[in-house]
């Protein structure tokens, strides 16, 4: 787990430069650092930088940039590859091996495979990888979006780095908003890939490589979730699913495991991270090291569900309590180590634990996946419902028609599922209507209306029915984008490595084979998961309703946080920005303060809106003025 920067650039570049770049991200890797310039034809040169967090071999033989014997191919890589070992005995035949690194098995295998290596590579990865014979540059990134990787191309140069501080640091670069992604960012509360909040400036997708050579720039998917969800047939049997299933998440768990450092894992009392916990438990020779927090607050803590747990598996547990006061003050660190606008609340909750657990482990295990693949959110049994009034929807888009419904329809009197099925028809977008009262809002507030507000290829998917067209469209966007961007920052803020056996390759792959019937069978979401959980934890320990990491968005608001968000709607300030309608974002927050949130399903909740927005600001003030 490290960090990566570098260049291809046309220009004049230093190794001063490279060595300012890289050292924004120290906090990804305190324990070694590397910085190298190559001298390209035409007067190109390439940039290598790499800051180290030690997991396998911490020796320096696993110094990067790490080198092929003939100093023909060099790499920066972060991340780690679960089947390295594997690969190097099959590569030893050919290739003489320095050290016991993963880095080094991914030069061996790009020796021996050319760019079709990546296919061959389970893990967690970004690359950087020069190949001097050829000249050009390739930047790879793992197939799910575990590690990021920005980049920049501009006047026939390009920028890299594993967050977006190393490019900015760069000399030459000049940061310019892309002002038509905010409303899609207070729609999502993320930007979503490739796109980044300054122009001329992208995230690599996942499962993508990128080759650059002297200004000319190729992209390719070599791993893409409709495809290989289109061409996936179905394990009709339950038994079977479920023993293959757990085979595979055992597999996965064994992979990382492996490590020259200490590794526990996250436990959060919950199906995913507590299954995740008991393989482990069951795979190690001594008790695991385990970390929750707590909340004082019990209408958001569920610390004594994952103490339950560890007691009956016989980890060795750690809980931490976190006071109010204790959550707010991370609250300005947001901004710092996510690098453009991100409002995941849960982004904080996740930041301590991170904290606590790396106190003790270098590297811990997460149930990160779960929801994604086995239909874990409300939202999928919402749209198994929704599809079913599918007729009436049709019916009801029209008779909206009629402005005394659409009044009704625009005062949030209608419940949502009724708004599902008749705000668009559009079969790209299906699954996600029922908001057009905030998107209305968002357009309200913005001087430049955004259009961009929906992900609009749903039908790729080949995939008639709502709730799993919805969830392969989560795997792919709100996934990487949201939940793996959180716990990736959040983590490395702490140089703490999250490994996600959900995740592993051969398990994601094989989910597609299971009928949904199995993971959502009538509202009973993750069933499989669950089913597999209970033979190795006490169902009554587990079953409960699902309620997540939480803080208290509107009582921060309205409150401590009152202050600084009302500076926010100042007309000087929002007229400086050029961003906002100050009339419009001005009353929208004013009522939000009086008002609050108005309840589940009220279609009232203007926090999720505001809260965005304070972020967005606060995001502003650190990096634009």
């Amino acid at each position: 787990m490290c960090g990566i920067c570098g260049f291809y650039s046309n220009r004049k570049e230093t190794i001063d430069n490279l060595t300012e770049m890289n050292s924004t991200l120290i906090h990804r890797g305190p324990d070694d650092c590397g910085e190298e310039i190559y001298d390209v034809s035409d007067g190109y040169s390439v940039g290598l930088a790499h800051r180290r967090l030690a997991i396998v071999d911490l020796s320096l033989l696993a110094h990067q940039p790490m080198h092929s014997v003939n100093r023909d191919i060099s790499l920066v890589f972060n991340g780690e590859i679960y089947n390295y070992k594997d690969l190097r005995e099959e590569l030893s035949i050919e290739y003489p091996f320095n050290s016991y690194s993963d880095t080094e098995v991914i030069i061996a295998a790009y020796l021996k495979w050319g760019k079709e290596f990546v296919n061959y590579l389970n893990g967690m990865f970004a690359i950087a990888l020069f190949d001097k014979g050829n000249e050009s540059l390739l930047l790879v990134r793992d197939r799910i979006g575990k590690k990021p990787l920005f980049y920049c191309v501009e006047n026939g140069s390009l920028y890299f780095a594993s967050e977006l501080k190393g490019i900015i640091k760069n000399q030459y670069y000049k940061k310019q908003i892309n002002t038509e992604l905010v409303g899609q960012y207070l729609r999502k509360q993320y930007i979503v890939s490739p796109n980044c909040i300054y122009k001329n400036t992208y995230k690599l997708q996942p499962g993508t490589m990128l080759e650059f050579k002297k200004g000319t720039i190729s992209i390719r998917k070599y791993w893409d979730i409709a495809e290989i969800y289109n061409k996936s047939e179905l394990v009709n049997d339950y038994e079977e699913c479920k023993y293959e299933l757990n085979k595979r998440l055992r597999d996965a768990v064994s992979r990382r495991l492996v490590a020259d450092v200490p590794v526990g894992a996250f436990l959060s009392g919950g199906y995913d991270s507590s299954i995740i916990c008991a393989i482990a438990q069951e795979l190690s020779s001594n008790p695991i090291k385990t970390f929750c927090i707590g909340f004082y607050d019990k209408k958001i803590n569920e610390a004594h569900y994952a103490k339950n747990i560890a007691e009956y598996l016989g980890t060795e547990h750690t809980e931490l309590y976190i006071s109010d006061s204790e959550t707010l003050r991370l609250v300005n660190e947001v901004p710092k180590f996510y690098d453009e606008p991100f409002a995941d609340g849960s982004q904080i909750a996740t930041m301590l634990v991170s904290q606590l657990a790396r106190e003790k482990v270098t590297a811990v295990l997460t149930g990160d996946g779960g929801d994604e693949f086995f239909s874990g959110y409300n939202r999928y049994s919402l749209l198994q419902k929704a599809q079913k009034l599918d007729r009436l929807g049709v019916l009801l888009h029209y008779l909206r028609k009629i402005p005394a419904v659409e009044n009704e329809w625009r005062k949030n009197r209608i419940p949502l599922k009724y708004r599902i099925i008749s705000d668009d028809l559009n079969n790209n977008v299906r699954t996600q209507s029922g908001v057009n009262t905030y998107i209305r809002m968002i357009n309200g507030m913005l001087l430049e209306n955004s259009d961009d507000l929906y992900f609009s290829f749903e039908a790729k998917y080949h995939e008639k029915r709502w709730d799993i067209r919805r969830m392969l469209l989560d795997q792919e966007t709100y996934l990487p984008d949201d939940n793996l961007c959180k716990v990736d920052r959040a983590s490395m803020k702490y140089s703490l490595e999250c490994r996600c056996p959900i995740l592993d390759k051969e398990v994601m792959e094989y989910t597609y084979k299971i009928p949904q019937k199995y993971k959502n069978d009538n509202g009973n979401q993750k069933k499989i998961l669950k089913d597999i959980a209970y033979d190795y934890i006490p169902k009554e320990l587990l079953e409960r309703p699902k309620q997540g990491f939480g803080v208290p968005l509107n009582t921060w608001m309205r409150n401590p946080l009152r202050k600084q968000l009302e500076s926010y709607i100042e007309g000087d300030f929002l007229r400086k920005q050029n961003i906002f309608h100050v009339e419009n974002t001005q009353r929208l927050v004013v009522n939000y303060l009086q008002n609050g949130d108005q309840g589940k399903g009220s279609g009232a909740n203007y926090s999720i809106l505001v809260w965005p927005f304070f972020i967005f600001q606060q995001w502003y003030e650190m990096y634009m003025f």
